[in-house]
């Protein structure tokens, strides 16, 4: 059993806590939160330890799970990896690139595990489509979020766009050779809604919207290749697949064939929609840590998946910003 403590105890702080106590391989030694008060809170809701400082609590667990703001991230990872113990990062995994490349120096160095908090990639319903996905080569994400105040302390690319940043280059596992972007500060001082356009070495086309003051909620990917097309549904957790074959002459009255036109053939489309298993995809991530850990394997989602994540929407947001410049 690992002994691990939680640093940041704030609305997804407390989630994350939830989430550990409900996962009997873990040993939940107690958490760090600044704020006096919400610390004395947590600390009786959830019956658990509350420690004055970070050094204390590194003191006596294997990892840590760091859910506090971005702009603390690299403190804490960097304080935690010199302490010897295994990381667990919410992402974005820092706020800089320089300081996400120092964290892969840090954790190479002391031979430590570090995941990063991509849960989207634990999401059931991308989790029952990825069998599905063989080189798209054109993909569209809408993700779009009402309001809340939360996560203002970083640009939308940042707090929502990064996860789809993260699935598509799971997905296409190529290198993104160009980006264009553009965006607009409407609440914050940072931009609140962003689209941007990936171009891939292997010709694959990836447009990507995102915002943080739409009129309703919406996560949803397409991926088109092939004889296929996949719908992901990440926030109603479905998938859809519609994929078309060689028809054979043996289709049901029912059956749905296109005639391709004189000596094309004919092909038979398909719909399927893959069972999704339902699962806690933040109890999942945090599972396959331990497993990581334990088994000495390397975790789903890198400190190094992390950084290309990081990376790109960094050059989406330097696009953003020369095109805001030109404007005035």
């Amino acid at each position: 059993m690992l002994k691990i403590g939680v640093l940041g105890a704030g609305h997804l702080g407390k989630i994350h806590i939830k989430c550990i106590k409900d996962i009997p391989e873990y040993e939940l030694v107690g958490f760090y939160d600044p704020i006096a008060e919400n610390a004395s809170a947590v600390s009786e809701e959830f019956g658990i330890k509350s420690f004055d400082t970070i050094d204390a609590l590194l003191e006596v667990v294997d990892l840590v799970d760091i859910v506090t703001p971005t702009l603390s991230h690299f403190d804490c990872a960097s304080q935690a990896l010199k302490a010897g113990k295994h990381v667990f990062v919410e992402k974005p995994v820092t706020n800089t690139i320089e300081e996400a490349e120092e964290l892969i120096r840090l954790s190479t160095e002391q031979g430590l595990k570090m995941q990063v908090g991509h849960v989207e990639r634990f999401n059931p319903a991308f989790v029952a489509a990825q069998d599905y996905l063989k080189q798209p080569m054109f993909i569209e994400t809408h993700r779009l979020a009402q309001f809340n105040p939360r996560g203002l302390d970083v640009p939308v690319v940042l707090d929502l766009m990064i996860h789809d940043i993260d699935v598509i280059l799971k997905a296409v596992g190529s290198e993104v050779e160009k980006i264009s972007a553009s965006g607009v500060n409407v609440v914050a001082d940072t931009p609140d809604i962003a689209n941007a356009r990936l171009e891939f070495a292997n010709g694959c086309v990836a447009n990507l919207t995102t915002s943080r003051i739409a009129v309703k909620n919406m996560r949803k990917s397409r991926f088109f290749q092939k004889d296929a097309y996949v719908a992901v549904d990440f926030l109603e957790k479905k998938s859809e697949i519609v994929r078309m074959q060689e028809a054979t002459g043996d289709e049901g009255p029912f059956s749905m064939v296109l005639d391709l036109g004189e000596g094309k053939g004919k092909k038979e489309i398909i719909f399927e929609n893959p069972k999704v298993h339902p699962t806690n995809a933040i109890r999942e991530e945090l599972f396959t840590f331990h497993e990581a850990i334990v088994k000495d394997t390397e975790p789903i989602v890198t400190i190094e998946d992390g950084y290309k994540a990081l990376k790109v929407a960094h050059e989406i947001l330097d696009e953003i910003q020369k095109k805001l410049m030109k404007i005035g």
